[in-house]
């Protein structure tokens, strides 16, 4: 048997993980109405070590890589005197700017279609940068790191959080691939077939397989929309550009895994979300 039919074989012998774009797709809600309901978990790691107040309050916002901007205007929602959706994206505006209106905050909130790498805002004109789930997505994340503190202002803040790509759903397939840690048991082109297949099982499915791959010059193709960011390059990243962090935390998938996640290479795999705060 192929490895892709094998893959698919095994997949259904897993229950589906609730998805937005399956939620979506379901007409259950938009993505941008998920995300706004998710918004409290972005932040809830931050919030053992910083209020809300302290993150949002009458601030100047930049979320970096807000989709459909939901989450963005949770952050607005929490006192925020300004925020920016930073997405490079813009098929995402038109949802972004219905939700802001049907909650209000139309006048707090402007979608921003532009690369993290190149952002289009002045030097020390951002109170609170925040990447959420977007540190794994940049194609380069040294330049995006350097972005964002070139438009904070002093003393500001950037919160990165992120979960690493050894993560049991790190490969960020969970929307028609279920099994925990699939990346760590199939290659990428075992994987883009069965991506593939099972795309045709959806309405939008090419629409997602747009969205996640590409093909090199040589014509093979790879999954564009992950870097393969882990807790290692992340850390090597951060000793780079000479910062240390002000606040920074690995969160274990449980709390049973605390203790085992002081091993290097166990840490990549039941680490759930890599949590840092950097001060300008």
């Amino acid at each position: 048997m192929a490895f892709d039919k094998l893959l698919m074989v095994v997949n259904k012998c897993f229950k589906a993980p609730v998805h937005p774009f399956n939620l979506q797709r379901e007409g259950v809600k938009s993505y941008a109405e998920w995300q706004y309901e998710k918004g409290s978990d972005t932040i809830k790691f931050y919030l053992k070590n910083y209020t809300k107040d302290e993150m949002f309050k009458d601030k100047v916002i930049a979320d970096i890589g807000c989709g459909a901007g939901g989450k963005t205007l949770y952050y607005a929602a929490n006192g925020a005197k300004k925020v920016y959706g930073v997405e490079i994206l813009g098929k995402y505006e038109k949802e972004a700017n219905a939700l802001a209106s049907k909650l209000g905050l139309a006048d707090k909130f402007k979608f921003v279609c532009a690369d993290a790498a190149t952002l289009p805002f002045d030097d020390d004109s951002i109170d609170t940068m925040i990447m959420n789930d977007a540190m794994e997505h940049v194609d380069e994340p040294e330049k995006v790191i350097c972005e964002c503190l070139r438009v904070l202002k002093k003393g500001g803040r950037l919160y990165v959080n992120f979960p690493p790509y050894h993560h049991p759903f790190g490969a960020h397939l969970s929307d028609l691939i279920y099994i925990p840690w699939v990346h760590l048991f199939f290659g990428e082109k075992t994987l883009i077939k069965a991506y593939k297949e099972l795309a045709k099982t959806v309405p939008d499915g090419d629409e997602r397989i747009e969205f996640r791959i590409s093909a090199r010059q040589d014509g093979s193709e790879y999954f564009s929309y992950i870097n393969h960011m882990t807790i290692k390059r992340f850390d090597k990243i951060l000793k780079k550009l000479s910062i240390t962090p002000a606040y920074y935390s690995q969160e274990p998938l449980r709390g049973v895994f605390k203790h085992i996640c002081r091993f290097p290479v166990l840490k990549e795999a039941l680490v759930k979300m890599v949590v840092c705060v950097i001060e300008k």
